[in-house]
């Protein structure tokens, strides 16, 4: 009998699809725990992906499970905070982690093809069996009874299965339960590439990620080693189909238009070398895919939701979310907690520690919420609070001392849009530059 029979005839305790480091982190924490764990992954790695910039909410957990010399060995850049501006530049906003209500400031920009590599790499170390298969249909979920068929035939049987396969959300569309977001302000596009030679900051803040704000959306600039940047434009799709449609900016060369439209990108990109030929493209891309976990499964990370980069929540949520998992899947098995009960507990906790990430993420498309955080400062240590969500201090949910001044940032932001109450800051807009162009003589030259 070859090891693929054994293993076909085996049933598993856990069942994980998809080893980005939501699937690889989930089926290690479980496999430390003494549980068998089969883990199948349609993609040979390493392969690339975005979201390249970590929380330090992240670290904590690699930390847990150990993993923090194996990623030390990788190329990285250290990333103590992150640098925000209007498009058109003016003073920067510079924010360190360390002034945010956290215990731990410490986190990187690393690619993921080498991050995600080096966690199934040590996955498979573990003791968790990894496969290379896609998931070709889910025979039966059921708690304790799990089976799925993969696209060489073979019938996988299990007591649980997590879903970690990302935006192809395999549960999500099994049952129809995935859903685009309805917010029409948070239906985006992204456009992003690799460059090298990109312009940074000195010291410290060399690793800074620059967020460049716009009102149809905003630009990451994330470096990633000594020589590579990682450069993309997130704007909603309307825009998006309007700068196609009426100015002719095709699809695979809207980021460089963005760029040499956006004065402060434009700037830090005076010597960069294009690393591709042209961008990629993620489309249309906020979605939840509720209820969250049910008979039989978990889903973890954008598996089940995905909403919006802008403050590099993925990777922090997903792997905060997958050790969740462990702890209610290892309870269930071992008779501790009924299924009901770990599932009510897993949806309540995602729904909380998720609910005030996108609360914000919601409010940054807000410009009196942009003039008040690029302010930098305000009573009551209010912008302390927001510099812990954005170091990902929201798991299992957000300490009181950020909580309150949460809500009282909030009404600040409401008054602001009927009372000054910081120094008004000029609007940029990608199609209004878009206008111009089009308005300008030919051979007009700045």
């Amino acid at each position: 009998m070859t090891t693929q029979d054994a293993a076909s005839e085996k049933t598993w305790d856990a069942i994980v699809i998809g080893g980005g480091p939501a699937g690889t982190i989930t089926a290690m924490g479980l496999a430390k725990k003494g549980r068998s764990v089969i883990l199948l992954e349609k993609t040979s790695f390493p392969r690339f992906h975005i979201g390249e910039s970590f929380l330090p909410a992240t670290f904590d957990r690699i930390k847990d499970l150990g993993l923090m010399p194996a990623l030390r060995e990788l190329p990285h850049v250290p990333k103590f905070g992150a640098d925000f501006s209007m498009g058109y530049g003016g003073k920067l906003l510079m924010i360190d982690f360390c002034h945010g209500f956290v215990d731990n400031d410490e986190c990187f920009n690393i690619e993921r093809a080498e991050f995600d590599t080096m966690l199934l790499r040590e996955a498979g170390k573990a003791g968790v069996e990894v496969r290379q298969a896609t998931v070709k249909q889910i025979l039966k979920l059921s708690d304790g009874d799990v089976r799925l068929q993969t696209d060489s035939g073979e019938e996988i049987r299990g007591k649980y299965l997590l879903d970690s396969s990302g935006q192809s959300t395999v549960i999500g569309r099994h049952l129809g339960t995935k859903k685009p977001v309805t917010d029409p302000n948070l239906k985006k596009v992204a456009y992003f590439s690799q460059f090298a030679n990109v312009k940074r900051p000195e010291g410290k803040r060399q690793g800074h990620p620059l967020i460049a704000m716009m009102d149809e959306g905003w630009f990451w600039m994330i470096p990633l080693n000594p020589r590579v940047t990682s450069v993309g434009v997130v704007m909603g799709a309307d825009d998006s189909k309007r700068l196609q449609n009426e100015f002719n900016i095709a699809p695979d060369r809207m980021l460089q238009w963005a760029i040499d439209n956006t004065p402060v990108v434009k700037e830090r990109m005076a010597d960069a070398t294009p690393l591709h030929e042209t961008n990629q493209v993620l489309g249309d891309f906020s979605y939840h895919c509720r209820p969250y976990a049910g008979e039989g499964y978990f889903l973890v990370g954008d598996a089940a939701a995905f909403m919006d980069p802008i403050f590099s929540t993925g990777v922090s949520v997903a792997v905060n979310a997958g050790m969740a998992a462990v702890g209610h899947i290892d309870d269930i098995l071992a008779g501790r907690k009924s299924p009901q009960a770990a599932r009510k507990k897993y949806i309540s906790h995602l729904e909380e520690s998720t609910g005030t990430l996108f609360k914000l993420i919601r409010q940054y498309y807000d410009h009196s919420f942009r003039e008040l955080f690029l302010n930098e400062s305000g009573p009551f240590e209010v912008h302390k609070a927001v510099i812990g969500v954005l170091a990902g201090n929201v798991f299992p949910r957000p300490p009181w001392k950020l909580r309150w001044r949460l809500r009282l940032f909030d009404f600040f932001v409401w008054m602001n849009r009927r009372r000054r109450l910081v120094p008004r800051r000029r609007r940029f807009s990608l199609l209004k530059a878009a206008a111009r162009m089009q308005a300008e003589p030919a051979g007009h030259v700045d």
